[in-house]
């Protein structure tokens, strides 16, 4: 039996894993600590939130106090650690809550393991999820790798690369068992409407215009979300302490031709007229700092632990578009009071 401690699981990616484990591992306690900011959400959890292995603590990272209690209450010998402020604009708008949460908040965590784990064994286990951003921007061509220097360009990947430094300078230091993985961008169910898939989504719903940054030209690589779960569970329990993996979904597009492909999909799915969402698109001035192209070179976590993601991107996003338009009560909750204003500051006062 294992206590494991996931951070950040009431989240997008984190109630995703949380479910998994829950289900995989009934002889397992998971212990989920999230905040509930704006894009945590309990109800993301409604149908495991009474399991006998499941517990649920309301809590922040950055209380020390409170993360030792919990190392210490629940005898946790495993850290999945997912919480994270994680949307670049916001970290334009206010870089030091990102510094406050994904540094200071993991060195807490880290801290609070390395108490708990002083007379280790082989079983303890930090692992720490990062993000492809932290390595900067592609130009046309080449990958990222798990040698790929790092090189962030905003605020929030700054904050993610100082964190990822601090996991791998306890391993080094104090001999720290941790394990590190860096995953391209991730979409499907669940996730907060600031992100382009579930925000375009909600947009074409209500016929609000689609703000695309610039002329939609970067390029990302795209991970469904329960496949990204799969390849958690994989290297927490196959990986090798020291190392990093780098998750990608082999599914580089152009932002403007996945929304013109979202758009087919919504027009079909709501009954409209060929191109009535593609008509909602609407050009804007370009993010601060904008990387160009992202791409995840995913070779190492499939040759030594034979992860690979499950579905194509054009599967993957029909299965989200089918969630989010069946679960439209759920989208009206999400995005009532600041998201609202939010939105108004980022997008319609432009």
């Amino acid at each position: 039996m294992k206590n494991i401690l996931i951070t950040g699981g009431a989240g997008f990616i984190g109630s995703h894993l949380v479910r998994l484990l829950v289900r995989k591992y009934p002889d397992s306690l998971i212990v989920n600590l999230d905040k509930l900011t704006y894009a945590g959400n309990l109800l993301n959890l409604a149908d495991i939130e009474k399991s006998p292995n499941y517990r649920f603590v309301k809590g922040d990272i950055v209380d020390e106090k409170l993360v030792f209690s919990l190392f210490k209450e629940y005898d946790i010998d495993t850290v999945v650690h997912l919480a994270a402020e994680s949307h670049v604009d916001r970290s334009i708008a206010n870089p030091m809550e990102f510094v406050h949460t994904n540094v200071t908040g993991t060195v807490n965590l880290l801290n609070a393991a390395r108490h708990q784990w002083k007379n280790g064994s082989e079983s303890n286990r930090f692992y720490h999820i990062s993000t492809d951003e932290v390595y900067g921007s592609l130009g046309e061509t080449g990958l990222f790798t798990e040698k790929t220097p790092y090189d962030p360009r905003s605020p929030y990947s700054a904050s993610k690369a100082s964190s990822d430094h601090f996991v791998r300078a306890y391993f080094h230091t104090y001999g720290m068992p941790v394990i590190l993985s860096n995953c391209s961008n991730n979409y499907g169910p669940n996730q907060f409407p600031e992100k382009l898939i579930p925000l375009f989504i909600n947009n074409i719903i209500n016929k609000k215009p689609l703000p695309v940054y610039g002329k939609g030209e970067n390029v990302r690589d795209w991970l469904y979300v329960i496949d990204h779960a799969r390849a958690i569970d994989t290297i927490l329990t196959k990986g090798r302490s020291g190392e990093t993996y780098n998750i990608g979904g082999h599914n580089e597009w152009k932002n403007i031709d996945l929304i013109r492909l979202l758009c087919s999909i919504m027009d079909k799915k709501l009954g409209r007229p060929v191109g009535t969402s593609e008509s909602l698109i609407s050009f804007v001035k370009d993010r601060a700092g904008h990387d160009m192209r992202y791409a995840i070179d995913a070779g190492k976590v499939k040759m030594e632990l034979g992860w690979e993601p499950s579905v194509s991107f054009e599967q993957g996003l029909e299965k989200t578009v089918d969630w989010y338009l069946s679960n439209e009560e759920w989208l009206r909750q999400v995005t009532s009071g600041n998201y609202l204003d939010y939105y108004r500051e980022q997008y319609e006062e432009r």
